[in-house]
């Protein structure tokens, strides 16, 4: 059954994460593991989700040399992930040998291999003017995404807004994974590229991550079964 959306948690130890989830009756919903957790708890993090079946997807954009993310990811793999992702300006070798470490490294299924693109806080002044990447943020996602496909990753990371053309360019089975979803009522905090629930699932993203919209609510179990419903509905 498809689970299209991610809670991200964003936490500072698995106790606080874990006393959240019990506490909102959250633990059996998929969820982000991001950098702040994993190097706090290590595998450990992961291993103690996946042990009560949460589907988890390990966002720790991996950007090395080539060989040395072929060695992470044959680590990484045995953690039985369902989504775990790179950098896409790592260049091609390096998203190909990501993905080869994946495969070789599992004992069950193969995570899906995502690529970052451009982070959803990146405006298109930081783009052009710090990145020093020219034309449009569209134009810089969609080159990004396409070495992406080309070189094995099966989807990428991208905002909400991006969606109907990657599809479009890629096809409908490269998955698009996006965070910088608020609900209606949530601010945008540090994120540039923003959308709904709704809005992303309209554009045809399959997968969504949420985190402050939820986690900081007063009711996160109440915000994350609506969020649910806006996307399960498109409207």
């Amino acid at each position: 059954m498809h689970k299209p959306i991610y809670l991200a948690l964003d936490f500072e130890d698995f106790n606080t994460a874990d006393t959240f989830l019990t506490k909102h009756d959250l633990t059996d919903i998929p969820v982000k593991v991001g950098m702040e957790l994993f190097y706090k708890e290590g595998p450990d993090v992961v291993k103690k989700l996946r042990a009560r079946n949460q589907d988890v997807f390990l966002d720790l954009k991996l950007h090395d040399i080539p060989t040395t993310v072929y060695k992470a990811m044959k680590n990484i793999a045995k953690l039985d992930v369902q989504i775990t992702n790179v950098h896409a300006l790592g260049a091609g070798e390096m998203i190909r040998r990501a993905k080869e470490g994946l495969v070789e490294g599992s004992n069950k299924s193969v995570a899906d291999l995502i690529a970052v693109t451009l982070l959803t806080s990146h405006s298109e002044k930081t783009v052009n003017e710090e990145l020093r990447l020219s034309g449009s943020i569209d134009d810089s996602v969609l080159d990004l995404a396409t070495l992406a496909k080309v070189n094995g990753a099966d989807g990428v990371v991208c905002s909400a807004l991006e969606v109907p053309r990657l599809k479009q360019r890629l096809g409908e089975a490269f998955l698009t994974v996006t965070p910088g979803i608020r609900l209606v009522d949530s601010e945008h905090d540090d994120q540039q590229r923003v959308a709904t629930p709704a809005f992303a699932k309209q554009n045809g993203a399959d997968y969504l991550v949420i985190g402050r919209s939820i986690t900081q609510s007063n009711d996160p179990k109440k915000q994350y079964l609506k969020a649910l419903e806006a996307y399960n509905r498109g409207e």
